[in-house]
């Protein structure tokens, strides 16, 4: 005996909630598969950071500032604690202040480029000596990863009807019908939202798809005594050779060509850095980046000191004890591109390729992809 669904999503990372989202909201009856008791990938192990200014001018940008407008409503109806809290990019070089007048002077991202007395009105929690400028951006907000994939999925079951079979991987799709180990679905759509997992449905199209696998290393502190708060969340200026936002920007050559001769492990390493605090007090430290479809499973400690190094040469905050290092795992586009939407068969859809960015740009791209539903 099979039970019906209009449509099939199958995992419950940010993608495919977000994809959830939007097909619940066109009426459909909708079900998502998690293979694991909760989602527990990259959705649930990252900054929490919904990160505008990284975002490059044009449609991606529009696709994030539609995310940060479903992520205060979805806050708002669901109980998630969301913080408003801004971020600022710190500038100890001269070349990374060129690099972020010319950001400010060249775009239409919603920023303000702030000298260094500017800057620590805003925050009181870098260091002063020898800051040089500050980029603010007003837009970014930050939440408990940990808490907001499951904060959404209940809000997708009591408010909108959207069914959760966790503890449940998919076995076999066969339209209309989608085989896993206790029950039969039949479905006229499915979206395939699996993250890292490229072996278990579709192995040949995503081994022939420009993707790699990311592997990222990031550190918590204890919560920060007296309640003391970061305030915005902060991102060091050699970040900017990480986010395509600032690729247009001159002088990010001389940016690069410095931290390659003076950070060469941190260059080796894809490292960093960022700060985010969530609501218990705890700051979110990292990250690094390291690509390739076999993933190490042993982290390195080196790359933690590394970046507790970086850290501490611009954090002022009570504590860095830390009490957790983890690491996430995240598909990476090797093509240059923002997402990955694919058709391996009439009525299935792969959505996949976001990289780093999908708490900022999920609710954006699932918009557009079911657009056509």
């Amino acid at each position: 005996m099979y039970q019906q669904a209009d449509t099939a999503v199958i995992g419950a990372g940010i993608v495919g909630l977000a994809t959830a989202y939007h097909l619940a909201l066109k009426g459909k009856k909708v079900v998502v598969f998690e293979r694991n008791p909760r989602a527990l990938g990259a959705s649930f192990r990252n900054f929490g950071l919904f990160w505008t200014l990284g975002q490059r001018q044009g449609h991606i940008y529009d696709r994030a500032l539609y995310g940060r407008s479903i992520w205060q409503h979805v806050a708002k109806a669901s109980g998630l604690t969301l913080e408003e809290n801004g971020s600022m990019l710190l500038a100890y070089h001269a070349d990374e202040a060129g690099v972020m007048e010319e950001f400010a002077q060249s775009t239409g991202i919603q920023c303000e480029l702030l000298t260094p007395l500017a800057a620590r009105a805003r925050s009181g929690a870098f260091r002063p000596e020898g800051l040089k400028a500050a980029l603010y951006s007003p837009l970014e907000m930050t939440v408990n990863p940990r808490e907001a994939g499951a904060r959404l999925a209940a809000w997708l079951e009591s408010a909108h009807g959207v069914t959760f079979r966790y503890n449940t991987p998919v076995n076999g799709i066969q339209l209309p019908h989608i085989e896993t180990k206790d029950e039969n679905w039949k479905v006229d759509r499915v979206y395939v939202c699996s993250g890292y997992d490229f072996e278990t449905l579709y192995p040949a199209v995503f081994a022939s798809a420009p993707l790699t696998r990311c592997k990222l290393q990031m550190l918590r502190t204890v919560p920060q005594p007296d309640g003391w708060k970061l305030g915005p969340a902060l991102v060091t200026g050699m970040s900017m050779l990480h986010y395509p936002s600032f690729a247009h920007c001159p002088g990010l050559a001389a940016v690069k060509q410095r931290v390659e001769a003076t950070l060469p492990e941190y260059v080796k390493y894809g490292i960093h850095l960022m700060v985010t605090q969530n609501g218990a007090g705890e700051l979110s430290l990292g990250d690094s980046h390291e690509y390739g479809w076999e993933v190490d499973p042993f982290d390195k400690e080196h790359i933690s000191r590394l970046i507790l190094q970086f850290i501490n040469t611009f954090l002022h905050a009570p504590t860095l004890d830390i009490q957790e290092r983890w690491h996430g795992i995240y598909p990476k586009l090797t093509n240059g591109e923002h997402d990955l939407v694919l058709h391996p068969e009439p009525g299935v859809t792969i959505v996949n390729g976001l990289g780093g960015a999908g708490m900022t740009l999920s609710f954006g791209l699932a918009r557009d992809v079911t657009a056509v539903e």
